[in-house]
């Protein structure tokens, strides 16, 4: 079986590895020559664990793996082609902007010469594959291709094995012949009896903006619970653990913080926000949670500000700045967000992170970058804990603590015990607690 992956952003580049790990030959497309020239070097563009060792072996070894800036060659012999461009938040109205996906269909419609599978697996607004299928259409007749939903549950930091022990795969068909193709391709994760959920197109997209939108529910929620437990005295910690139990519940995305970030949630709320609007269906749930996990960057950078006395001319450091650990995606990161915000107020930025710095760097130059974390809160009024990487889990803070009386520490990710910092001298904030 042959497939063509056109982007080679995380989600292609991502599914193409895994693909061709399964044994499939894959080439994947992108318009952009100097991040061809990379690949075919094995140099993954982003951070994630294990993708470089799976571009080596399929690149060199197994040679299941190709990489092309021209899709209409790449297309040509496909079996299966899957669209992974990018859909950004449009600027101003937060709806997904799909001209990617549209300009895609339409060179796949001019370049394809035989039966293929055509399959969305970017982010895309419920209707999005019946209007790919549409444009197609206009020049290539129906019986020569079919359209398939495929969504991704790829998370940052583990997105290979996401995708090689998936909790489920999800395929929305029109037809039995494509139903049967798609269910092909993922035999090989038979072995570890993947749930195969198969619907219609329109509900598999929706599966994916609900799934999304519910886990970022969650952690609003739990953010909110937060602040009532630090107000009544009563620890979110605890208060996450107990509620967790409960299998109705379960633990995850329980974990109170600065809200969510990322290059999914906050786009796919307002997606699937503008969706709702356009059905006429009121979506209050989910607006408050878009309108929660906006102000909360604000309501986090005043509690800063107010209990550790930063004034202009002062330093602050901030450790960890990609928006989750393992990886270096800073899109939407809410340590970017405090940092933008004490910037303005005057305070001056000194930050670390083991992976995130020179994407940070590219649109914050403000930021002062530090080799590691000792140097980054040396003579600092406050230091912020933006990132549970777990490296900041093991520091020796006794080494922190000398360089100033009661210095003041935020631990937006509760990865410290409280009475060991007090302990040591610290001014400890935590969240909720």
């Amino acid at each position: 079986m042959n497939l063509t992956i056109i982007g080679t952003g995380y989600v292609g580049l991502i599914s193409g590895a895994c693909f061709a790990e399964f044994g499939y030959q894959t080439v994947c497309v992108d318009k952009d020559q100097n991040r061809i020239d990379e690949l075919n070097q094995s140099k993954c563009p982003f951070y994630e664990p294990g993708i470089e060792d799976l571009l080596n072996k399929h690149l060199n070894k197994t040679k299941l793996l190709s990489f092309s800036n021209s899709l209409a060659e790449s297309v040509k012999d496909a079996d299966i082609i899957f669209i992974t461009v990018g859909t950004p938040s449009k600027r101003l109205e937060g709806d997904a902007d799909l001209s990617f996906v549209w300009d895609v269909a339409r060179q796949i419609s001019q370049n394809i010469k035989k039966y293929c599978l055509i399959v969305t697996k970017s982010t895309v607004p419920v209707g999005t594959t019946k209007q790919v299928k549409q444009i197609i259409l206009e020049n290539i007749h129906e019986e020569n291709f079919d359209v398939v939903s495929n969504p991704e549950f790829l998370r940052e930091g583990s997105a290979i094995d996401d995708f090689m022990r998936p909790d489920r795969v999800v395929i929305g068909c029109e037809n039995q012949k494509s139903e049967s193709l798609i269910k092909e391709l993922y035999r090989p994760l038979n072995l570890n009896e993947t749930p195969i959920v198969s619907t219609s197109i329109e509900t598999s997209e929706i599966i994916k903006y609900a799934s999304n939108s519910f886990l970022a529910t969650k952690i609003s929620f739990i953010n909110q619970v937060a602040d009532l437990s630090e107000k009544v005295g009563a620890n979110i910690q605890d208060v996450a653990k107990g509620m967790g139990i409960d299998k109705r519940i379960g633990s995850k995305f329980l974990h109170a913080g600065p809200g969510y970030g990322g290059s999914c949630f906050p786009k796919d709320v307002k997606a699937f926000i503008n969706t709702a609007k356009k059905h006429n269906v009121d979506f209050s749930i989910l607006n408050a949670v878009d309108s929660f996990n906006d102000r909360r960057v604000s309501e986090i950078t005043n509690k800063i500000i107010s209990k550790s006395n930063l004034n202009k001319g002062d330093t602050a450091t901030i450790l960890g700045l990609s928006f989750k650990p393992n990886t270096d995606d800073v899109r939407d990161s809410t340590s970017i967000k405090i940092a933008k915000i004490l910037n303005t107020k005057g305070i001056n930025i000194k930050c670390y992170d083991p992976e995130a710095m020179p994407n940070a760097k590219k649109e914050n130059a403000f930021l002062t970058l530090c080799d590691d974390s000792y140097a980054a809160c040396n003579n600092s009024k406050a230091i912020i804990i933006g990132t549970e990487w777990n490296e900041f889990r093991a520091l020796d803070l006794k080494k922190i603590i000398n360089n100033k009386n009661k210095l003041c520490i935020f631990d937006l990710r509760n990865i410290y015990n409280p009475k060991e910092l007090q302990e040591l001298g610290f001014n400890y904030f935590g969240t909720g607690t």
